[in-house]
């Protein structure tokens, strides 16, 4: 079984809008020719004819057994209202977790701003994931989104569950240290290429990532995920084969791990 923790249906490179629906049929497509059994849709910071709002996917993945929704949330404009609708759709059960985009938007994962976000997470116990280490967009600011900053968030919220995305890279030594230290924390290695692996870089991060479990243990902590469309999931899933781990482990990190963080029902898959 394998399970994607982290896909997009962003436009990011097309000039005109696409239809959500014909997005989602891209992404089953993809699933369907990679055997991926169950992905996670995060939906963006920003809303526009790029980039589908919250309530347009849940709406959209009705019936879809096999997707599931993270929620988007800016911390620049999010409104009484958001928070409102995030949480009906939390005490649903239509969304498996939350999405905050530090680097992208200029905000610190600690400030204060967020505690309500926090709070509802851990009332309803679902994981707040947080962009994490480079930018896709060369406009990011990335003292924003180091992952030192999540240990903060970490021990301040020892009940919510963290996922720090795309390993916190360049700093995979730090997140390492961070997921490590703090049980509550999990990572997830989507992001790290555009497009394929090149077999140089395919070599280097299975080096970072066979340190990072030697260092922390047993990769209870750490997700599968692609950040598709931006990585290839075809690249991605020769790269986790070319991981030098039993296959018990990698059965951790392909889905068992998520299906467990998220809640996810892989009967019905």
């Amino acid at each position: 079984m394998i399970i994607d923790v982290h896909t997009h249906i962003n436009n990011y490179h097309e000039e005109k809008g696409v239809s959500l629906e014909n997005c989602l049929n891209l992404l089953t497509e993809s699933m369907d020719e990679e055997h991926i059994d169950y992905a996670l849709v995060l939906t963006s910071y920003k809303v526009n004819e790029h980039r589908p709002s919250t309530s347009k996917v849940v709406e959209a993945i009705a019936g879809r057994k096999n997707l599931g929704v993270v929620a988007g949330i800016s911390y620049l404009n999010f409104k009484q209202s958001d928070l409102q609708e995030i949480n009906e759709y939390l005490r649903d059960g239509l969304i498996k977790g939350l999405k905050l985009y530090p680097g992208y938007e200029p905000f610190y994962p600690y400030d204060n701003r967020l505690k309500v976000i926090y709070d509802m997470a851990v009332e309803f116990d679902v994981p707040v994931m947080f962009h994490s280490g480079d930018t896709y967009s060369p406009t990011g600011r990335i003292k924003f989104s180091h992952p030192i900053h999540i240990d903060d968030v970490a021990v301040d919220n020892p009940e919510m569950k963290i996922v720090i995305c795309h390993l916190g890279n360049p700093w995979i030594k730090d997140c390492m240290e961070v997921v490590y230290k703090n049980k509550n924390v999990f990572t997830d290695f989507s992001g790290l290429v555009l497009g394929n692996f090149s077999e140089k870089f395919e070599k280097y991060m299975k080096k970072e990532i066979e340190e990072m479990i030697t260092y922390a243990g047993d990769p209870k902590y750490l997700l599968y995920g692609t950040d598709w469309p931006i990585s290839n999931m075809d690249s991605y899933l020769k790269f986790i084969k070319e991981l030098d781990l039993p296959e018990e482990k990698k059965e951790l990190i392909m889905w068992k791990n998520a299906a467990e963080l998220f809640k996810i029902d892989v009967s019905v898959l």
